[in-house]
């Protein structure tokens, strides 16, 4: 065939292909009226199909955060007809004045894709509105589904979900306007892991918004994929009693396991019901949250930064024996006239002196840790010795922030020799400058998570592991790998013997300064300090792990206002050991006066009596 004969078979194929499709074409406009009349009335609809977010499980598998269906009232401004605004508002719960609003905002957006109107209707109120929705056109109903919190416990530490603000949205084009997005705790720093990914689903509407099935058979839909499951280390009644102990009163409680490094307990007091950031009226609570004057939302066992009082003293101990300055049969008077001391025997070793606290005693390890006669010159030997103490300190995860997974840790502040060249000039300052230090008040700062994990490095002689609160992703056996590295201090282990031995006699033996941690078939080790509070009564600290032949748990507990350590942060901290080590209680009279204490109206009533100095001129 020549090149003349194939041009003319090509175009008679093309004139049959282009007949047929236009006789088809006639068939279904024209002569088919039932095509004609089922185009009119049908419509195609793009549906966002939201993925089901992660949940979160307690370390025995009871739900902590679980989700619960809602509905999103969405329009199409294209498709609306006129209709009764006052009964359409009556019916959805909204004032006619924003709903115009809305309707505004979604034209302005576009007219042809969904805007959402109405936003977190729970499914047993929308049941109610979607029987008479086929009386609105271009009003339609788009599921996904909320938070819930079972136990109504852990606020601070789970966090809560909040819509998307315009900046992350031009950020991340994951997310678009109306959507929500983790903010504080597990929520925000798993956020990626929970969300999963949205789908899309293709659906034919009528006129009357009735779905008539969907688009050439899903070709084209997009699953969504459910979020990750987070599996933590929380255990779920300790916490609930630790959130009870702490009833009005503020501070904070962190209790972790030395073994692993995963969070067993995370406390800040005051807190809140998580329930009330859920929803519609989230806003309206968040805003009387945040105006709250005790200030609820703020995360004590994270971000408050307190001086570490006397539980700093067995850190210095440890620096003092592994640097040779002292050993372990060193004994101090009790030199009232160096720094103040309550009345006790005389410490003639460093295991009586941790019993009994003595500040004179620890004034004189700081100094030989600092003045070591390195150098003539006292200022440059001062900061030889706080160069060396510094470096030790970080070792202990101190002065900085504890990598754990939460995002508002803070990291405290050990001071360094820039630190008090800025404040008081080189070589403007020496020992007897900064001596408050060595009894843990000064410029040194610690937060509460950092003081258990103080106490799980005493508990396992030397090392910790990065506490975290999650310990699996997707799985429950799925361990997070970065979390089983080994951090060792720079101390010899060899010290630690004895510094446990120190603390047991802080709770078991007279003389002791937390007799009321005692408890009769576990052997607890402890030690208790006195923040002092320019602002009103001192703050009360005790950290402690138990039992010592074993240690399977270490703590911090801190107690705003309270005075000495071992009135109130000790007895929490006791209870709390005996709840979980033997899922008992054997001292309700204790609960009850813990439960029923309040100390921040006593708190209140203490500054109101006491009147501030007037200065002089």
């Amino acid at each position: 065939m020549n090149t003349e004969s194939r041009k003319y078979v090509l175009i008679a194929g093309v004139l049959f292909i282009s007949t047929v499709f236009l006789l088809r074409l006639f068939w279904i406009q024209v002569v088919d009226g039932k095509w004609k009349a089922e185009a009119a009335n049908m419509a195609e609809r793009s549906v966002t199909v939201f993925p089901s977010r992660g949940l979160i499980y307690d370390r025995h598998g009871d739900l902590l955060v679980a989700n619960t269906p809602v509905y999103d009232l969405m329009v199409i401004p294209r498709e609306v007809e006129p209709f009764d605004t006052a009964r359409f508002c009556e019916l959805i719960g909204v004032p006619e004045s924003d709903l115009r609003t809305r309707l505004s905002e979604a034209t302005k957006y576009s007219k042809f894709k969904p805007s959402i109107i109405e936003k977190q209707i729970p499914a047993d109120q929308f049941a109610a509105i979607s029987v008479h929705l086929h009386k609105y056109p271009g009003f339609f109903g788009q599921s996904r589904t909320l938070r819930t919190y079972p136990p109504r416990v852990a606020a601070h530490l789970l966090g809560y979900l909040s819509e998307v603000n315009a900046k992350k949205v031009e950020q991340d084009p994951y997310y678009k306007a109306g959507d929500v997005i983790g903010v504080g705790g597990l929520e925000q720093y798993y956020e990626e892991e929970m969300r999963g990914r949205r789908g899309v689903s293709y659906v034919l509407v009528d006129v009357h918004n009735n779905q008539k099935g969907s688009f050439k058979d899903g070709l084209y839909d997009t699953l969504a994929v459910e979020g990750k499951d987070l599996f933590t280390g929380i255990d779920l009644d300790m916490q609930k009693l630790g959130e009870e102990l702490m009833v009005n009163k503020k501070g904070s409680i962190v209790a972790i396991d030395p073994k692993t490094g995963e969070i067993l307990c995370l406390v800040s007091s005051p807190t809140y019901n998580p329930e009330l950031l859920v929803g519609r009226v989230r806003n309206v609570n968040y805003g009387e949250l945040q105006r709250d004057p005790i200030k609820p939302l703020f995360d004590r066992a994270l971000q408050a930064q307190y001086p570490p009082g006397s539980i700093y003293k067995i850190v210095q101990s440890l620096i003092a024996l592994d640097e040779g300055v002292i050993d372990l049969n060193t004994g101090f008077p009790c030199t009232k006239s160096l720094v103040g001391c309550h009345n006790h025997p005389a410490a003639g070793d460093i295991i009586h002196a941790i019993q009994y606290s003595c500040n004179p005693y620890f004034y004189q390890v700081f100094k030989r840790i600092v003045e070591q006669d390195k150098d003539p010159n006292r200022f440059k030997d001062a900061a030889l010795g706080l160069t060396d103490w510094h470096r030790y300190m970080l070792t202990f995860g101190l002065g900085q922030r504890l990598p754990i997974d939460l995002p508002s840790a803070k990291g405290g502040n050990i001071p360094d020799v820039a630190y008090y060249d800025r404040k008081y000039g080189k070589e403007g300052w020496a020992f007897s400058t900064i001596y408050s230090v060595s009894i843990g008040q000064g410029e040194v700062l610690v937060a509460p998570l950092q003081m258990a994990n103080l106490a799980a490095i005493f508990a396992n002689k030397g090392y910790y592991y990065d506490p975290h609160v999650v310990r699996a992703v997707g799985h429950p056996d799925s361990l997070q790998q970065k979390y089983l590295k080994k951090h060792v201090t720079g101390v010899d282990p060899k010290w630690y013997d004895a510094i446990q031995e120190g603390m047991r006699r802080v709770v078991n033996e007279p003389g002791g300064t937390a007799k009321n941690a005692r408890l009769k078939d576990i052997t607890v080790c402890g030690k208790t300090g006195t923040a002092e509070n320019p602002h009103g009564q001192d703050h009360a600290v005790f950290v402690c792990f138990a039992p010592m032949e074993d240690p399977k748990i270490a703590m911090a507990v801190y107690v705003e206002n309270s005075g000495f350590g071992g009135t109130w942060a000790a007895p929490i901290a006791s209870l709390l050991i005996e709840q979980y080590l033997t899922d008992t209680i054997t001292r309700p009279d204790v609960v009850k006066r813990m439960k029923e204490a309040d100390l921040i109206a006593k708190e209140a009533t203490f500054v109101k009596k006491v009147k501030p100095k007037r200065r002089r001129r």
